[in-house]
């Protein structure tokens, strides 16, 4: 073997010495925390964030209601319009204003042949022209229209929407909440993420309001064009006002909770100078009169103005309460929104629940790694020493990164670094296997290891790739802790590709350097194996494909027949999670829910670790019906059972709304689809059709079969669920990839050998590697099942009965349909004559 270079040899130690020093923050959690001056300052300080499944706290995502600001410009300019309509009112008749869509003013005209001079009159409105025009006026017979433009609509878009992001961060700045997570979604929805809140409606209370404040003059009842606003105070009764705000909230440059002259909770503000004079000239203009302050659309308050208030401040009362007032100040602080919110979605994570899941899953973590590197170590003695050396840096490195980029971790991000310690010594097992055949071949050591690590390199590559490509395709397409899978699973993948092409070849370098044996003795169970197997897969191939395909029709038949059990993710309505201290009555709960007009709940008990000692868990499932708010449901359910179980709490609630599920569950069949087509696309370009089609085939065994066991248990599927099914893909065509690659190889070997006995003979050569990998990921998984927790079983229970299913689909169904198609030894690699079938079968 060419020895590798002394500094390429020091770049692969520094580069895992930066990970690791990268990675060294996220074991001091509770020193960081601490003053500034209690960690190092030469050391890292980056960590990586915890999502609010692992900390608690409240997520909520909105959309903007940027209709309603289209419509309310609208609204603004039809006085405007009819003004400048009624001065020419000799050539237009009369006019009347039309029913038109939120971003359009319509107006008929009594004498179309004016059209031209009113045209003119809405070109003086809009302004400007050309193709920056936010607005555009056209006629059509006796019809006037103003409309916003293409371009007018996406920038008063991305106005509102960058104005209301601005908004919610300084409104969520002025709580001093530590690290709240604020981003702009997709076009016009907003997400909100706060560590620690206690819930969802407090978030939603402090960033869903408006707080537009304005004062505004109170006219007489038969005064024309005047607004009708109802107090907030006096029910039933309406005060009539000028429609111009003498000041606004824009005005104001402070404002704090305070007391009246009665010792009761009230909100003191302070004008700017242009707000001051405009407010006092207006005072002393208009002593003896009332004057009313509208919050929100709602008179808080009218009072008479008594005498000139110069100065520019002054003080609100009303029926608030000491909390009231503290948090009426900090909205007029902020700013009013320029628009409205509406919820989409929200959710509640208590911190007792948070830190059981991070509990669970470290649990998890530790035993996984420990179950991997003890496989690793029984099976391959020595080898195995190198391959946990790699594993660990894998992990580390894996750590590291996650913690530069940023990147939030979820409970499905935790449970794919365990999955990633199943997975990531695939590239080793296929490397060492390699290396085990050039050993009964080839008398020189170094040789043997060279020419392993170059043969496994294709299918290291092949294989590594379809992942990528699924967590490529889950990111794009995915959204909330798919996303975070996706990340994990994609850098995890990268990680471990290097730890096991370069960390794990510089050791094994420096080991043969050092020792220079002779021979590469291995010690492990698998040195224990027959030198070469040779089942015959094909022997039982009617009823081991027979099998697949009857398994594939039965789930189809029960998913049709029950159905799948969508979680409030893809169907909308309410998920609670609720703990008590006693064996809960889940017949006592289903009767206190309807009682209290809830009767289409859902309850199970909730079996195993994950919640607080000594309690019990329920899951409660709430739908929502016509014209019900989802978010309301909670509430009148907590209040339900504390009337049955005064010991019940809510640990846990998310609320979906039919809008946000309905557009999940299209994104979640986008995502598997994509996947399954673009690993097909990949297959075909690397290899030839017939092995896509195998491929597609084994696959759609998998996903079907597992969903099927899915509907028959009625086990609840979700985003994570979808996660799973993804995995599952690039797990299943990770094996069957390796397969196809020695099989390409042995066409190229062996050009007289029938396909059935090339297949048996790939099967037979990667058996061990295939049994390894299976093992490996197996092991992890199972520490996840059984140690990660009720929260996230349903996830590690699918991607096992998958790893399973691929398993079995690599060797039974893939191959059956590449012999069942035929594959020609000539194929476009431009195979090489070589040995016969006497020769393969040696």
């Amino acid at each position: 073997m060419m020895q590798r270079p002394n500094f390429k040899r020091l770049f692969i130690w520094a580069t895992c010495l930066a990970c690791l020093w990268l990675a060294l923050p996220n074991a001091f959690h509770g020193r960081l925390a601490a003053p500034e001056a209690a960690w190092p300052s030469w050391l890292s300080s980056q960590t990586v964030s915890l999502g609010l499944d692992l900390q608690g706290g409240a997520h909520l995502l909105a959309e903007v209601d940027t209709d309603g600001v289209a419509a309310r410009r609208m609204d603004d300019l039809w006085p405007e319009l009819r003004d400048g309509l009624r001065a020419i009112h000799g050539e237009t008749g009369g006019i009347r204003r039309l029913e038109a869509p939120a971003d359009e003013l319509r107006v008929r005209i009594a004498n179309p042949a004016g059209m031209d001079a009113a045209l003119a009159v809405a070109h003086d409105i809009t302004g400007q022209a050309g193709p920056s025009a936010e607005l555009e006026a056209t006629a059509d017979g006796a019809r006037l229209s103003i409309r916003y433009t293409a371009a007018g609509r996406a920038a008063l878009t991305q106005r509102v929407v960058a104005q209301s992001l601005e908004i919610v961060r300084r409104r969520i700045d002025e709580t001093g909440t530590r690290e709240p997570t604020i981003l702009r979604q997709g076009e016009d929805r907003i997400l909100v993420e706060v560590p620690g809140m206690g819930s969802a409606a407090e978030l939603e209370r402090l960033i869903g309001t408006t707080a537009s404040l304005s004062f505004h003059q109170v006219l007489p009842a038969a005064a024309e064009d005047a607004m009708s606003l109802p107090s907030a105070t006096e029910p039933g009764r309406n005060y009539r006002l000028d429609r111009r705000a003498v000041v606004s909230g824009t005005d104001l440059t402070d404002s704090r909770a305070s007391y009246d002259q009665n010792g009761r909770p009230a909100v003191s503000f302070r004008f700017d100078p242009a707000g001051a004079r405009a407010f006092g000239d207006f005072t002393a203009a208009h002593i003896g009169e009332p004057f009313a302050i509208v919050l929100d659309g709602q008179v808080i308050s009218a009072p008479v103005i008594q005498s000139h208030i110069g100065g520019g401040s002054g003080i609100i009362t009303g029926s608030f309460t000491t909390e009231g007032a503290s948090e009426l100040a900090t909205l007029l602080r902020a700013g009013a929104l320029p628009a409205e919110l509406h919820v989409l979605e929200e959710s509640t994570v208590g911190p007792e629940l948070g830190r059981d899941s991070i509990e669970a899953g470290t649990r998890a973590a530790i035993a996984g790694l420990g179950l991997v590197s003890a496989m690793m170590l029984a099976s391959y003695g020595g080898l195995g020493l190198a391959a946990c050396l790699a594993l660990g840096l894998n992990i580390a490195m894996l750590v590291g990164v996650l913690s530069v980029i940023g990147a939030t971790l979820t409970l499905p991000g935790l449970a794919g670094i365990v999955l990633t310690m199943g997975m990531a010594v695939d590239a080793n097992v296929l490397i060492f296997e390699r290396t085990r055949e050039e050993l009964r071949v080839r008398k020189s050591v170094w040789q043997a290891v060279q020419a392993g690590y170059g043969n496994a390199s294709t299918a290291i590559l092949d294989s590594n790739l379809t992942g990528l490509l699924t967590a490529g395709l889950m990111f794009w397409l995915g959204a909330g802790p798919v996303r975070g899978f996706a990340v994990t699973l994609g850098l995890g993948i990268l990680t471990s590709m290097f730890t096991a092409i370069f960390v794990t070849k510089t050791v094994l370098e420096t080991w043969l350097e050092w020792r220079q044996p002779r021979k590469l003795a291995l010690r492990g169970l698998l040195s224990l194996m027959p030198v070469k197997t040779a089942i015959d897969f094909f022997r039982w191939q009617n009823f081991t494909f027979g099998l697949s395909v009857a398994a594939v029709v039965l789930s189809v038949g029960v998913i049709a027949v029950q159905g799948l059990n969508l979680g409030t993710d893809f169907r909308g309505g309410t998920q609670i999670r609720a703990e008590t201290t006693h064996v809960p009555d889940i017949a006592g709960y289903r009767a206190a829910l309807e009682g209290a007009g809830l009767g289409d709940a859902v309850l199970a008990e909730i079996s195993g670790p994950g919640g607080a000692p000594g309690s019990h868990a329920v899951a409660i499932r709430l739908g929502t019906g016509e014209g019900e708010d989802a978010r309301a449901l909670p509430t009148r359910a907590e209040a339900a059972l504390k009337a049955v179980d005064p010991q019940i709490a809510f640990a846990s609630a998310e609320t979906v709304g039919g809008k946000v599920s309905a557009e999940l569950l299209r994104m979640a069949l986008w995502a598997v689809a994509a996947a399954m087509l673009g690993i097909v696309a990949y297959v075909w370009a690397r290899f030839e059709w017939q092995f896509a089609l195998g491929a597609v085939a084994a696959l759609v065994h998998d996903v079907v079969v597992t969903l099927g066991v899915f509907a028959l248990f009625g086990l609840k599927v979700d985003l994570t669920i979808v996660a799973a099914l993804l995995t599952i893909l690039g797990y299943s065509i990770n094996d069957t990839v390796v397969v196809f690659d020695r099989l390409r190889e042995n066409l190229r070997k062996y050009r007289k050998t029938p396909l059935r006995d090339l297949l048996n003979l790939s099967a037979n050569e990667t058996l061990a590697r295939t049994l390894m990998t299976s093992g490996t990921t197996l092991a992890a998984l199972l520490s996840l099942l059984f140690l990660g927790g009720d929260v996230i079983r349903g996830f590690a229970l699918s991607i096992t009965i998958g790893v399973v299913l691929g398993t079995w689909s690599s060797l039974y169904v893939a191959k059956n349909i590449v012999l069942y198609l035929g594959v020609s030894h000539a194929g476009p690699a431009g195979r090489d004559s070589a040995p016969d079938a006497a020769a393969a079968r040696a």
